[in-house]
């Protein structure tokens, strides 16, 4: 049997576990409708959040504009790590949590062109960086191979909870540190991972961008597990990021309720592979296959504004005859 990582399962945990139970079932009730808008929007916080962390400066706009394949001003070496981002975030729905083979080409994608031997466990030591100091020095690297081995195995055969046994591994995986970089960028995409499998809404919640916000509460919670000799710092630090970024995501579903429609959904659903672009009343008319202007308007159009599902490309000339219309990033 491979190795438990040490972890308590406390009071707080299991209040937290019920509470973002409590609020996945809420958010479950208005994620079909947003489905469009929210994978763009977190997408882009996700990518935004996980990256910041570790010192890339680029802005959302700037990683929406790499997101629709168009240039931007910006370090090479930081637009290489969005790019390298985003082709990880969409394979990953591939990847099995256990598996270390996906766990390395995972690695590879995303340190590709960053790192002279991406996907290889290191072969020197490092040190986890906190805001202003070193926080914990990782074990040898010899011990690597060895060390994920046994936190993979226990991955692929622990019958505990998702919500601990994500955070179970991403404090073991951060402790280890098994890379000579992207360590914090992986570690975070493997939770959403293992959390995806268990709840598909979890594809739509940027915990990392939340993590980002609590930057330092986040090292803290690190340095805390390490003093213990536990993750049970850890555990509830990520949960409570958890719950409060899935209340935030359903926060709003009585007036999402009233204000969605069958008709909103549908014109939502219109954009489709155009969801990065701007519509025009006409396009958007002809994708819901209506003529008349006025019905659209008033249970298409109207609605979809009024919730702030969409909006005007020419917001200060509402009339305009060049008005389009795009999916809104917030």
């Amino acid at each position: 049997m491979s190795h438990r990582p040490p972890y308590r399962i406390t009071p707080t945990v299991l209040t937290l576990i019920e509470q973002i139970g409590e609020a996945l079932g809420r958010l479950s009730m208005i994620a079909d409708a947003q489905d469009l808008r929210l994978r763009r929007i977190n997408r882009i916080r996700t990518l935004r959040g996980s990256l910041a962390i570790e010192g890339n400066t680029l802005s959302e706009d700037q990683i929406s504009t790499i997101l629709d394949g168009k240039p931007v001003v910006a370090p090479p070496r930081e637009v290489q790590e969005v790019r390298n981002a985003i082709k990880a975030y969409d394979e990953y729905p591939n990847w099995n949590p256990a598996s270390e083979t996906d766990l390395l080409k995972a690695h590879e994608i995303m340190t590709l062109g960053l790192l002279d031997a991406p996907g290889q466990y290191r072969t020197g030591g490092v040190g986890i960086m906190g805001p202003t100091e070193i926080i914990h020095v990782a074990p040898p690297a010899g011990r690597v191979p060895e060390l994920m081995a046994d936190l993979l195995g226990w991955l692929e055969i622990t019958d505990e909870h998702a919500l601990i046994k994500s955070c179970v591994f991403h404090y073991e995986f951060e402790f280890i540190h098994p890379f000579a970089d992207g360590n914090g960028r992986l570690g975070r995409l493997w939770q959403t991972l293992i959390l995806t499998r268990w709840n598909p809404l979890f594809a739509d919640i940027p915990v990392e961008g939340m993590i980002y916000v609590h930057q330092n509460a986040y090292y803290d919670a690190i340095a805390q597990s390490s003093q213990d000799g536990h993750s049970t710092a850890f555990i509830e630090f990520m949960l409570k990021t958890i719950l409060e970024k899935t209340k935030e995501a359903g926060g709003k579903t009585d007036q999402d309720s009233d204000q969605v429609t069958d008709q909103v959904r549908e014109l939502l659903t219109a954009f489709g592979a155009a969801a990065n672009q701007a519509l025009s009343a006409s396009e958007l008319m002809a994708a819901v296959g209506l003529s008349h202007r006025p019905t659209f308007r008033q249970n298409y159009l109207h609605p979809a504004l009024a919730a702030g599902l969409i909006e005007m490309t020419i917001p200060d000339k509402p009339n305009s005859r060049n008005q389009k219309y795009r999916l809104t990033l917030g």
